[in-house]
């Protein structure tokens, strides 16, 4: 088994990340596996040195060890950052657009809601023939309607269908930048990932990463095996978010708290996703 925990330094930890994190972890040792750190900074404008700090501090809390990645802030910086890697991501979407699949796409996403009344794309510029090359337009990915994909999942391989969304997704972004689906793709290829834990949220940017990989002939994610975890969600039934708030892993480090309740939180997700109740 190789996996990996890749989280974004956007914001402080929460407990839903860091029992993601556990049982990442928990998965790779009791395969005899490999476990990477990978972080995820692309967006740099996004990156704080205090987000980046928090990651390693709460790994360091959480018992957690990795075999492969980052030590320290420095040595992502020096080494490990997806900067070094933009090339291959870049060259991924240039193999998608000589599928035939991309289109240019002029609208933002204040257009988007002044037009729809939601954030959801209503395909507007799906027909518009923009050209590629136009500046400071999105690339998006044209999803056939109805489309489904094969996904195998933890433990035993079995494939679950999931659906295509409706909305074609943005490959790369209006700033020139790569987007999400198409970085963590390329990663995951680049360090020969076998199995992937993350939250249900991305079930839907599973099937996407699926999809492209499925237009490219890169067999070997299909092949990826799965765990799509619950979501922890806060007092009032929303899913948590990154924040410096109560409900933040920093703060439960410095007020002193034991990392118990995440590793409880990380059984109580394998618990029921071996129960079936996974989605």
């Amino acid at each position: 088994m190789r996996t990996r925990i890749a989280p974004t330094p956007s914001g402080f930890l929460h407990a839903g990340n860091g029992a993601a994190f556990v049982l990442a972890h928990k998965l790779a040792r009791e395969a005899g596996g490999k476990l990477l750190l990978r972080i995820d900074d692309l967006d740099s404008e996004r990156v704080r040195p205090e987000y980046v700090e928090d990651i390693f501090q709460t790994l360091e809390w959480l018992g957690i060890a990795w075999n492969e990645g980052p030590k320290d802030a420095e040595e992502l910086r020096r080494l490990w950052s997806q900067q070094y890697r933009l090339v291959e991501y870049l060259k991924l979407l240039d193999n998608l657009r000589e599928t035939g699949d991309l289109y240019a796409c002029t609208c933002s996403r204040k257009e988007i809601t002044d037009r729809t009344g939601a954030t959801e794309y209503d395909g507007h510029c799906r027909k518009r023939n923009v050209d590629l090359d136009t500046p400071e337009v999105a690339w998006r990915l044209r999803l056939p309607e109805g489309k489904e994909v094969n996904m195998k999942s933890w433990p035993d391989g079995k494939r679950v269908k999931l659906a295509l969304a409706p909305s074609d997704p943005v490959v790369l972004q209006r700033n020139g930048r790569p987007a999400y689906h198409i970085a963590s793709l390329a990663d995951d290829l680049h360090f020969n990932i076998d199995t992937i834990v993350r939250g249900t949220d991305l079930l839907a940017s599973t099937a996407i990463q699926l999809h492209i990989a499925q237009l490219l002939g890169l067999s070997a994610f299909g092949e990826v095996l799965f765990l799509h975890h619950p979501l922890q969600v806060g007092d009032h039934g929303k899913k948590l978010s990154k924040s410096a708030g109560a409900t933040s892993l920093r703060h439960q480090r410095k007020s002193g708290q034991s990392p118990e309740a995440v590793h409880a939180l990380a059984e109580q997700f394998l618990a029921r996703f071996l129960a079936g109740s996974h989605k």
